[in-house]
């Protein structure tokens, strides 16, 4: 197993990381036995760090459980994170915070994550309920080891968050789909100066393993039977491969769900290293790319000359999601455009908050007609049950959006 240096703490930490959101078995019910034997395996084999979430159904409870009986708590570092969603007061933060200690069997977190922020004003709320005091009680009596965030939102965002507090590390959405997404390649080099990354979707939800185009798939295989170290490299293997690659990147989660996964996955980890790709494997990823966006509709290059935007729309965010969607699938789009434009949060950022002031499009360089092309994204992703879903969201939830 490599091995990168959390920068903050001086942790060694895995390169592959295990995302504890995909257990089998489903609906929150994990087969216990099976993930036993697949957590068991991950840290024989040198997987250290476990990135769980109360909101993940079942699952700090299972590993909570199978780490007690094996006596392997001391062997790993565990990551989980505060659901921001749920909480409506300052007391809430203990309260879900002692829910998951006592289903994760541990008196202490490793890294604790705020779950999901989306804009600097969510932010700004938290503090106002004395956040920051909380978070230093909880580390100043050892029960947090290092606090962090994970981030949906769009780049500027991600960079107000970053450099308002202290943090000791962040995760965050990157794959080689679209380094511009949320925060993107840049959010990545600035958080880095600082703290270690870690890494959430290089697969896409599973999308540039067994979802891509039969083309894009082909090009990957063509590239491998050239011979070189991409011989036996699965479209999966590429996907990692390319966060590897980054010397910004601390590791990357990926969701395992079988041991043929952990153990093709494990094999890739072992042979990872930062600067790893040479120039005719960049290629072959920019031949991938070329041909998944074929099927893009909006010619957003992702540079972010739009933004900020007064009203608060993730241009950048919007476009993205509706150009996956074309390209690798309506769930796919949807996902990201559910999480790029905060279904469930206070303001959100979706295009239905468009006035048409046109600034936007006077900062376009490459001419996009930005007003419009909102409008088509909103008729496409924004019908009438997902707006539902958002006010279902933020009534069971109790947040109200402002107008």
């Amino acid at each position: 197993m490599q091995y990168r240096i959390d920068k903050r703490s001086g942790n060694k930490l895995s390169v592959l990381g295990l995302g504890c959101m995909r257990f089998p078995g489903m609906f929150g019910r994990a087969d216990l036995n099976k993930t036993e034997e697949m957590i068991m395996r991950a840290v024989e084999k040198g997987v250290n760090y476990f990135d769980t979430a109360w909101m993940y159904p079942g699952s700090e409870e299972t590993l909570g459980v199978i780490l007690d009986r094996n006596n392997a708590r001391e062997k790993i570092y565990i990551a989980t994170k505060l659901p921001l969603i749920l909480c409506k007061t300052a007391s809430d933060f203990d309260k879900y915070f002692n829910q998951s200690l006592e289903r994760l069997k541990t008196q202490t977190v490793d890294y604790y994550l705020m779950h999901s922020m989306t804009d600097a004003q969510q932010w700004a709320k938290l503090k106002s309920w004395g956040i920051e005091e909380w978070i230093h009680s909880k580390k100043k009596s050892g029960q947090i080891k290092q606090a962090g965030f994970s981030f949906h939102g769009s780049a500027d965002e991600f960079l107000k968050i970053l450099d308002d507090y202290g943090w000791e590390c962040c995760l965050i959405q990157l794959n080689y789909s679209d380094e511009n997404f949320q925060a993107g390649i840049r959010g990545l080099r600035a958080a880095a100066q600082k703290m270690p990354v870690m890494i959430m979707e290089p697969l896409l939800g599973g999308k540039l393993a067994t979802g891509l185009p039969k083309g894009a798939v082909k090009i990957f295989k063509n590239a491998g039977a050239s011979g070189r170290s991409t011989a036996d490299l699965s479209p999966a293997g590429w996907a990692l491969n390319w966060v590897w690659n980054h010397e910004e990147v601390t590791l990357l989660l990926s969701g395992m769900s079988n041991m043929e996964q952990l153990e093709e996955n494990i094999r890739l980890a072992d042979a990872s290293a930062a600067g790893m790709l040479g120039e005719t494997e960049k290629a072959v990823y920019s031949d991938v790319l070329k041909f998944i966006r074929r099927a893009c509709k909006i010619g957003c290059t992702g540079c972010n000359y739009c933004m900020p935007c007064p009203k608060g729309v993730n241009i950048p965010g919007c476009f993205s999601s509706y150009n996956t969607m074309h390209s690798l699938g309506f769930v796919a789009g949807m996902q990201q455009f559910i999480t790029s434009t905060g279904l469930t949060s206070e303001t959100g950022s979706g295009p239905g908050l468009c006035v048409k002031c046109g600034k936007c499009e006077s900062h376009c360089p490459q001419k996009i007609p930005i007003m419009k092309e909102l409008a088509t994204v909103r008729r496409r992703m924004e019908p009438w049950w997902i707006k539902l879903i958002g006010v279902c969201a933020r009534a069971f939830f109790g947040t109200k959006r402002k107008k």
